[in-house]
């Protein structure tokens, strides 16, 4: 497989967010099939003292030379991934993620990540989120030149 050169992350416009959660809901019927949102969400949104902040991966990679079995890499839109057929369940990622952007929920063996699919943006009724494309080049962090090259 090429390797890619782009990806698409999300991008928070925290003055437009109202917290109504709405993204996490839409997240969470993605990876769950239910709109609980919340523990089974890839996106946080959170309460701060100056209004909301965003908590989801950033597609930087750092995790791809984790999994022991390979489970985590990089598909050819540039989004990082996660296999569950390959996972093994042993949360090393979710371990490792620097950001704590690799998730668990008790429902099931394997963790989950954004997987960018733009659900989250679709249903924020204030437009605070977006996809954006970025160079992987720019955003790129490895840990080992093994399977994350």
């Amino acid at each position: 497989m090429d390797n890619p050169m782009t990806v698409k992350i999300l991008k928070f416009h925290a003055e437009k967010c109202k917290g109504c959660l709405e993204c996490e809901k839409a997240c969470s019927q993605v990876h769950f099939k239910t709109k609980d949102g919340g523990q089974k969400s890839a996106i946080r949104i959170t309460k701060t003292e100056k209004g909301y902040s965003m908590h989801v991966c950033d597609q930087r990679g750092l995790c791809l030379d984790m999994c022991p079995v390979g489970a985590l890499t990089r598909r050819k839109n540039g989004v990082v991934w996660l296999d569950k057929e390959v996972c093994i369940g042993c949360q090393a990622c979710v371990g490792f993620c620097p950001i704590g952007a690799m998730r668990k929920a008790d429902v099931r063996i394997e963790p989950f990540k954004c997987i960018s699919c733009g659900s989250c943006v679709r249903a924020c009724p204030e437009k605070a989120l977006e996809l954006v494309e970025v160079t992987i080049a720019d955003i790129k962090q490895v840990v080992h030149y093994k399977l994350g090259v």
